[in-house]
């Protein structure tokens, strides 16, 4: 089974001007709620199974499960207290059956081939695989380094770059090394995961030159409406 984790319980702090009263992934983009787009894409992708972490406002987005994908194979896990990424993803990793997961963004659509992200981290054994998105021109976002196989070597902070590899927020993820990390229920997947266990050598990075936006602020937001219009 090919489950995948959404983070979807963001407050869209952001992006309250132009979307003042829902969830930031349930925002109207191209006529439906952003995640439409983003289960969209993933079914298509290959993925059965899906665990939403929710946290504000979590009834508006239940009761649109409920009604409009009523046929989607999915649980769901709400965060009494923001927990941080870290948190969210060890709170739902506890609804996942396997071992092996992929974790999405609720307010990012990045069109990846999931499977071969799966395959990609599987042959290289990996505790964790990045999905990385070739920028230029940016500096809303950190960076990665990794070398010729794919392995991470640094996360850099966020600063100007005339082009480089983001961390594009989906991941494939060993859910029994991540556990054995032994972790408190809120912590940030980004510092306390990422960057903590990155000297140890095994998370790694498959460049994805596909779609990718993140409706986080106003300008993106727009874009997406443009974009995803078809």
């Amino acid at each position: 089974m090919n489950e995948a984790i959404i983070l979807a319980g963001g407050l869209g702090t952001r992006l309250r001007s132009e979307v003042p009263d829902l969830p930031k992934c349930m925002a109207p983009v191209a006529g439906r709620p952003f995640i439409d787009h983003v289960i969209d894409h993933y079914l298509d992708s290959g993925i059965h199974s899906f665990v939403f972490s929710l946290g504000y406002m979590h009834e508006t987005m239940l009761d649109h499960l409920a009604t409009s994908w009523s046929s989607l194979e999915y649980k769901y896990c709400i965060e009494d207290e923001p927990l941080g990424t870290g948190g969210a993803i060890l709170l739902a990793s506890q609804k996942i059956e396997g071992n092996e997961f992929t974790v999405l963004n609720g307010d990012t659509l990045f069109k990846i081939d999931a499977l071969a992200q799966m395959a990609f981290h599987q042959v290289k054994h990996a505790s964790i695989t990045i999905a990385a998105k070739p920028m230029y021109d940016f500096d809303r976002y950190g960076t990665v380094t990794i070398d010729d196989d794919g392995l991470i070597k640094a996360f850099e902070e966020k600063r100007y770059c005339a082009s480089g590899l983001i961390n594009g927020g989906v991941y494939v993820i060993n859910k029994n090394w991540l556990h054995s990390l032994d972790l408190p229920m809120k912590h940030s997947f980004e510092k306390d995961v990422l960057e903590a266990n990155v000297k140890d050598g095994n998370i790694f990075a498959m460049v994805c030159d596909d779609y990718f936006i993140d409706i986080g602020i106003p300008d993106d937001f727009k874009k997406a409406n443009l974009d995803l219009r078809d």
